[in-house]
């Protein structure tokens, strides 16, 4: 039995979950949309994360299949191996997406240096695998004063370079130290109304892309090198295989 969402601030009649009709029409699958959550602070009471856990309970509501990265433990990147257990567990799970969520306080005018470490320990290619090229992304910050979006500015930066698709919306939330209760649930507010917009709109998009994420990410240029690195495979196979000539002939 499914165990109830707690969502007391979600007005159920307007929370429409999107139908299999707003699918893609290259889109068989039957899964639901699998999203990954990262997050960018290691404090105890770290606003970024108690915002990243009501996008997850929101997430669900909308039938996405969700995992959370715990950020702790992740060495600085360059200062380990790829094999390091929490490098390894982070690019699975971005590979096992097909939408991801960004929330990242703001220090001093930027994104924060917790979250920036986890972008740089996912390559953009790796083995021949993309594992963010192609996938959904919402982008979400928390401030401790007043409203910015100079996080939100720079992760959509951030999501172009890793040739993502970031939706359209997206949440600023300001003074995030009163937008939440002492169980960490964020309180009735246009911000709160704000969040679920992004969510809701992420799980469309995530529907609508997943299957021609492909199509719509084959780039010319990138193309043309496969077919040279082809090339040049098929002409150096060839001269290998080919009898060597005697000297007296």
């Amino acid at each position: 039995m499914t165990t109830p969402i707690d969502l007391p601030n979600l007005v159920p009649a307007a929370a429409r979950i999107p139908t299999r009709g707003e699918r893609g029409p290259e889109d068989s699958a039957t899964h639901p949309p699998r999203i990954l959550i990262l997050y960018g602070s290691l404090r105890p009471e770290s606003y970024s994360r108690k915002l990243a856990l009501e996008a997850e309970r929101l997430l669900r509501h909308f039938g996405a299949e969700t995992r959370v990265f715990d950020p702790r433990g992740l060495p600085v990147q360059g200062s380990v191996e790829t094999e390091h257990p929490k490098v390894q567990e982070l690019r699975a799970l971005s590979l096992w997406s097909e939408g991801q969520v960004w929330v990242s306080p703001e220090r001093h005018g930027a994104v924060s240096a917790v979250f920036k470490n986890q972008i740089d320990w996912l390559p953009l290619e790796e083995g021949g695998v993309r594992p963010t090229q192609g996938r959904t992304l919402a982008v979400m910050q928390v401030c401790g004063g007043s409203q910015s979006f100079n996080v939100v500015n720079a992760l959509r930066l951030l999501g172009r370079w890793m040739r993502m698709v970031t939706i359209p919306n997206q949440s600023s939330v300001p003074k995030a130290w009163q937008e939440f209760d002492d169980n960490g649930r964020m309180k009735p507010s246009p911000y709160y109304d704000r969040v679920v917009d992004v969510i809701e709109e992420l799980v469309k998009f995530t529907l609508l892309v997943r299957g021609r994420s492909d199509s719509l990410t084959s780039r010319y240029s990138e193309r043309k090198g496969d077919l040279a690195a082809r090339e040049l495979a098929e002409a150096s196979a060839a001269i290998e295989s080919a009898p060597a000539k005697s000297c007296c002939t």
